[in-house]
């Protein structure tokens, strides 16, 4: 336990005190992150002359209110989940991955040209292929920073984060240039459906995406909880130079943490492409990438903890289209609504790392 006392008022002093909460407090600190979100949200929504009750109602209920809606919603869920899923396993070895939307893309270019590549295979070569192409392909591109971070301690946060400009860019040059659609608009031939993903429940847009999704984020919760390198992993996130101490290895296990991490993000442009899009065109994120970081965050870096966050925040984000159809509301209170989430949870979890006391002055 650390400390730190402040100055003096009086004969009392306030004390900072670094000390675990019980996990009682752990597990409620997301509600109350969301519920003061809403209470903040709601207010703006006062101050804009908007009914609050109504707004939430379409925010919220409304995209639940028939099987192809709710369906939607998960449909929206799924490459947030996977993000969310590559940036808490990053988080919690204490690599700071802010490049997953750069990852993302990566391996929505390179599932986009071997889907064109392959029409005519059979889906169960394809889509393999496919899959494992699009995660070296995230991996790849977070290998750099990776590298850099582990061997000469550069900021992973700035690398990281300017990669994703260099990825955008780069998709732009792809799409205005060798990969310009012969009509002239840039986006690349539809992907045959032979070679997509399956449907899950037809004719909802649900696709096989999803289930990835739950899959890995099974197989993350049993690696993270269950196995002796999930716990050396978190042990690097807790404090590196004491799990150095006790001799693991800090090097490789926080760049296997990256780059599975960037190999998640990177699956999770394949799902979008095969399972949503059919092909590259420049919005083939909608941001997937940043809002995986709120998504972890809200979800306490934990796998099922990312799930539930990742179909609340997919909730949101349908239930702002609704919002704006219905009420004339900008579809950007959406986004209001998941950066006032994202703030009030980093303030809350101060409550869970620091108590404040006052003492009596000695």
């Amino acid at each position: 336990m650390t400390d730190q006392t402040l100055p003096r008022r009086g004969s009392y002093s306030l004390r900072i005190e670094r000390v675990p909460s019980p996990l009682s407090v752990r597990i409620a600190i997301p509600f109350i992150a969301v519920l003061l979100a809403f209470l903040i949200t709601g207010l703006i929504m006062v101050i804009a002359g908007i009914n609050p009750l109504d707004a939430f109602y379409y925010l919220l209920l409304d995209p639940l209110k028939t099987r192809n809606s709710a369906f939607d919603v998960l449909v929206r869920a799924t490459p947030i989940l996977l993000t969310g899923l590559a940036v808490m396993l990053a988080f919690s070895s204490g690599y700071f991955n802010i490049g997953a939307e750069g990852q993302f893309l990566a391996g929505a270019i390179v599932t986009a040209g071997l889907g064109v590549s392959l029409t005519g295979s059979s889906p169960w070569i394809a889509i393999p292929i496919i899959v494992i192409a699009g995660f070296l392909a995230g991996a790849l591109w977070a290998l750099l920073p990776a590298l850099l971070k582990v061997y000469f301690k550069v900021d992973e946060v700035v690398t990281t984060l300017l990669l994703n400009s260099v990825m955008t860019l780069g998709l732009s040059g792809l799409l205005t240039g060798p990969w310009r659609s012969p009509d002239g608009w840039p986006r690349t031939p539809m992907i045959e459906e032979a070679i997509r993903l399956p449907r899950l429940f037809p004719p909802s847009r649900l696709r096989a995406g999803f289930v990835i999704g739950l899959v890995l984020m099974v197989v993350l919760w049993f690696v993270l909880q269950r196995t002796s390198f999930g716990v050396k992993l978190r042990a690097v996130g807790l404090g590196a130079n004491a799990a150095r101490f006790m001799g693991i290895p800090v090097a490789r296990t926080m760049l296997i943490a990256a780059l599975v991490s960037g190999g998640i993000a990177g699956i999770g442009g394949v799902a979008e492409i095969l399972g949503v899009q059919g092909r590259l065109i420049a919005e083939s994120s909608a941001g997937y990438g940043y809002t995986g970081v709120i998504v972890a965050m809200l979800g306490g870096l934990t796998a099922p903890g990312v799930l539930l966050a990742a179909v609340f925040i997919a909730l949101i984000e349908t239930g702002s289209l609704a919002l704006g159809q219905t009420m004339g509301v900008p579809v950007y209170l959406g986004d209001v609504a998941q950066a006032t989430v994202l703030l009030t949870m980093l303030a809350c979890l101060l409550l869970i790392n620091y108590r404040i006391r006052l003492v009596k002055a000695s």
